[in-house]
């Protein structure tokens, strides 16, 4: 049976009554690619777009999107974020986004992780959507997973 799925095939949210507090982490990742003219710009630190800071911008919605996970993904627990921190650089024409998300509860925090690099890819594509349509968001993946029964922990 699904861990999602009641015994009466209804779609619910997973019981985590019985489990044990821990520290949980995750660190996520998004990769949005830019045209050659938007790298050039990005090259140079931060870009003021005609909606302002792109990066400082993204950071902050990623942050936000984070938080409020638990209204955005159906039968997502919500959860006391501890710490929340989004790093993004550029490499090239790609923009990396690294989210990694802490608490201290009874269900991890991959999807807090995803949803906050998800947002920040959301919001560079938005904000500099005006100086090239081109803008591609790809690959969005959990990187790391600490605490709870298992660990996750992808090659980068």
């Amino acid at each position: 049976m699904s861990t999602h799925v009641n015994q009466h095939n209804i779609a619910s949210m997973v019981d985590i009554s019985e489990k044990s507090a821990t520290v949980r982490t995750a660190v996520a990742a998004a990769a949005v690619s830019v045209s050659p003219q938007i790298s050039a710009m990005l090259s140079g630190g931060e870009i003021q777009s005609k909606k302002g800071p792109v990066f400082q911008t993204a950071v902050l919605a990623g942050t936000m999107g984070a938080k409020e996970t638990s209204r955005l993904i159906p039968l997502c627990h919500p959860l006391p974020l501890e710490d929340c921190q989004l790093e993004i650089t550029l490499h090239g024409q790609v923009i990396q986004i690294l989210c990694t998300c802490k608490t201290t509860g009874k269900t991890g925090v991959e999807m807090e992780a995803l949803t906050g690099a998800s947002i920040a890819a959301l919001t560079i594509y938005d904000m500099c959507k005006s100086l090239d349509p081109t803008i591609e968001i790809g690959s969005i993946r959990l990187l790391k997973k600490t605490g709870g029964k298992s660990d996750f922990n992808a090659a980068r």
